[in-house]
């Protein structure tokens, strides 16, 4: 300020010798005139103005339609800038389905690397290795001379109790270098790639901004990490990553495009339909992956974004079939062939898979939002690195001894869906061995000591997974949700489905299972309980409902099982929601005190918008601004005494009646232009249409009209809040001015509205830290 009052002296002295020496009147400054760049643009960790933002975009359509009737160069530029939403699905499809095809890859080999090495194509992994191999038998298909084990490697032999520890130590090596490698990036070059990212999507569509969260930096460290993370043997997943992953080649893909580069509402369009590549990608699920973008994440879906949705996640979902990453020539990750049908009577224990579904999913939410907040509040959160090793090698020590916790949780999940035929040599399969048999369909048999073994071995899976992700969802790497739910889900089905299949082969004359499931018939299917079980816990977890069958019947290729899964699913979201309403993405949103108005939350309070609005009665007049009589120097000193993001204009302090609000940010850049050339601290500041009359000798004025929402939202001071907050999520507004006969009382910002909520609610309103 004292270099303003500074310059304000010389500046007059020299305005009064210009007018003296008869140098014409002062000229009036107006941005409207002399556009200012950085106007209409928003600050980090600010909501975004949808409104505002749609205007801006209608006016300029306008315009090019308008001049697209003048010559054929417009009509060409108006064909082109529709055409370009379409060409920016194409490239995000394109890229997406590349990126996700090569961490696919690059994740399978390095998981197959902690276990041994192909000494004849080193970057073949053990299924490739194998394939490659003419000594390969159907039986002992994972075994071939050509992959090698680390023992085998060090000590010349794969037998004996020094190769078990040798295996052993070099998994638990791998495993620490990959995960330490992983945090280390994160925690070095960018911090924003670690979790999951879908919490931080989710508060981005709904219109706030994180400068860097989509950035070239976060997208090049996510991918690197996503593949090391997932390649140590946490108990995460890649698929939710992958919708950062996508959304990050959105964002920085529609910088090369004026319409999407200029808008942010165009943006979030964009990354709406991103969110739907990410899913395509990570499951081969096109159409599960856009509702999954509109029932999960997107905040504004209109439906143009829902056929570009729809073409961006096909482009994706060809691209990664081209790619072939899992080698099979199927899109889908766990393709499944179930021979017998389902019965009536398999409802109940599908319904009772959907209550535990939901107990878990609550359980996890409580427990793992308790663990983060001990992060967040106490040391623990100052030693990420130290975190990440600790719980690697924790996972590692406790999942090698162990078949099905050592694999990774897709192989694991696809060993669970699989049915039995005669060739199977999992140990999942380990049935007594009968002469009936239909071609490859199997009937249900008398389980032997190989499958007695293996469900002990799932029983202690289930616990270690369940405790183990708890703690691992959250720390400082990329880590998804959905294949570590889906585990815990599939293995529960799998194990009550084997309890089924004996219960039927042993009673199959009593009143259940009489008249559908005769002696030597194939009448319980476990992988399909495993399918349902797996759909129940994610549900419970995430709340899905109508994308999760989705994703699930194209995930596994089951499309005369929806009815189970729909039963399981819809079960556990009751469930679920008995102990809360919120899904595990929107308790982090809460956790990191993000803006961000939950559509699906009811407002139940019968309190008023007078209720709400600052200031209250204790507190200081609201900060304003007037359409005429203030000084650049008065503007400067309100606005430096505050930390508002903007300020009501009103006709004059004493009437109080509303003329229109002007943005902190607009205003400062608008005065900060215009400061050093012609406008000095004594200039008025003036918001009308035409301007006052001034002294001859007075300085230029400045006036800021155009910079001004001349349409501000308003309610009265008796507008019950259930209805505030209703057009706060439907128009996506950040600010509501309160009036009383026309004169400005107070005003509502998002953050009060969150506040308000939190405080109804028992929590902590100061929680919420952002703006």
């Amino acid at each position: 300020m004292n270099t303003h009052t500074e310059y304000s002296r010389n500046s007059s002295s020299s305005s009064r010798a210009a007018s003296m020496n008869g140098n014409g009147p002062t000229k009036l400054v107006d941005p409207l005139e002399d556009p200012v760049p950085g106007v209409g643009t928003y600050e980090d960790f600010n909501t975004i103005d949808w409104v505002r933002e749609k205007s801006k975009d209608r006016d300029r359509h306008r315009e090019i339609t308008n001049k697209s009737r003048q010559s054929t160069v417009n009509l060409l530029h108006s064909v082109s800038d529709a055409f370009s939403g379409w060409l920016l699905m194409l490239l995000v499809g394109l890229l997406s389905g590349a990126l996700a095809g090569g961490i696919d890859i690059a994740a399978h080999w390095m998981t197959a690397m902690k276990e041994g090495v192909c000494v004849v194509h080193f970057w073949y992994n053990h299924e490739h290795c194998c394939w490659a191999s003419n000594e390969t038998t159907f039986q002992e298909r994972h075994h071939c001379p050509q992959w090698q084990s680390w023992a085998e490697l060090i000590t010349g032999t794969s037998e004996g109790a020094f190769a078990y520890i040798v295996n052993f130590l070099m998994y638990i090596f791998w495993a620490l270098l990959f995960s330490f490698l992983a945090v280390a990036l994160v925690r070095a070059f960018a911090p924003y790639a670690c979790g999951s990212g879908i919490p931080e999507i989710k508060t981005i569509l709904s219109g706030f901004i994180i400068r860097g969260y989509l950035g070239k930096w976060t997208l090049m460290i996510k991918i690197i990490t996503l593949v090391l993370a997932v390649s140590s043997g946490l108990s995460l997943g890649k698929e939710g990553p992958l919708v950062h992953v996508a959304c990050c080649c959105a964002n920085i893909l529609c910088h090369l495009f004026t319409k999407y580069r200029k808008n942010e509402a165009k943006r979030r369009e964009v990354l709406s339909a991103a969110a739907a590549v990410g899913v395509s990608v990570a499951f081969g699920a096109p159409i599960g992956g856009v509702l999954f973008s509109l029932e999960e994440v997107s905040y504004y879906f209109p439906l143009k974004t829902l056929w570009r949705s729809f073409f961006a996640a096909l482009v994706a979902a060809f691209t990664l079939r081209s790619i072939n990453p899992f080698g099979n020539s199927q899109l889908v990750l766990f393709y499944v062939e179930f021979h017998a049908p389902w019965h009536l009577v398999e409802l109940a224990p599908f319904i009772l898979l959907g209550i535990f579904g939901g107990l878990w999913g609550a359980l996890f939410i409580k427990a793992n939002i308790a663990w983060c907040r001990r992060r967040k509040t106490t040391r623990l959160g100052h030693y990420p690195v130290m975190e990440v090793l600790v719980v690697t090698a924790l996972t590692a020590l406790i999942a090698y001894p162990n078949i099905y916790t050592r694999m990774s949780g897709a192989e694991l999940i696809s060993e669970l869906f699989n049915d039995c035929s005669r060739l199977d040599s999992s140990q999942l399969c380990g049935y007594q061995q009968v002469s009936l048999c239909v071609g490859n369909t199997l009937p249900d048999r008398p389980a032997g000591p190989g499958l007695y073994t293996a469900l002990w071995q799932l029983a202690l899976a289930l616990v270690f997974k369940m405790m183990i992700t708890v703690i691992t969802f959250g720390m400082k790497v990329p880590s998804g949700l959905f294949i570590p739910s889906m585990a815990v889900g599939a293995i529960t089905g799998r194990l009550l489905g084997v309890g089924m299949e004996q219960l039927a082969y042993y009673n199959h004359d009593s009143i259940i299972f009489k008249g559908w499931c005769s002696q030597g018939a194939d009448c319980i299917t476990p992988g399909l309980y495993a399918m349902v079980g797996a759909a129940a816990c994610l549900g419970g977890v995430t709340r899905m409902t109508v994308s999760l069958v989705v994703i699930m019947f194209e995930l596994t290729g089951g499309l005369e099982y929806i009815v189970p899964l729909m039963a399981a699913t819809m079960t556990s979201k009751w469930v679920a929601d008995a102990f809360g309403r919120e899904g595990i993405y929107e308790a982090h949103i809460r956790l990191n005190g993000y803006p961000f108005l939950e559509p699906k939350e009811e407002f139940e309070h019968s309190s008023l918008a007078v209720d709400v609005m600052r200031p209250r009665r204790s507190d200081p007049a609201l900060a304003v601004l007037t359409q005429e009589g203030m000084t650049v120097g008065e503007v400067e000193a309100l606005v430096e005494s505050t930390h508002y993001s903007g300020f009501p204009v009103v006709v004059s302090q004493q009437s109080q009646r509303l003329v229109g609000f002007v943005l902190r940010r607009d205003l400062l850049i608008s005065i900060g232009t215009f400061v050093f050339i012609c406008v000095v601290s004594s200039s008025q500041v003036v918001f009308t249409e035409h301007t006052p009359s001034q002294a001859p000798d007075a300085p230029p004025p400045l006036r800021l009209r155009g910079i001004m929402d001349l349409s501000p939202f308003t309610v009265t001071d008796h507008t019950p809040m259930d209805i505030t907050v209703d057009i706060f999520r439907k128009l996506g507004l950040r600010q509501c001015l309160v009036t009383h006969n026309g004169r400005l009382l107070g005003i509502i910002t998002k953050k009060d509205i969150l506040k308000h909520m939190a405080q109804i609610t028992n929590r902590d309103p100061d929680s919420i830290l952002f703006n």
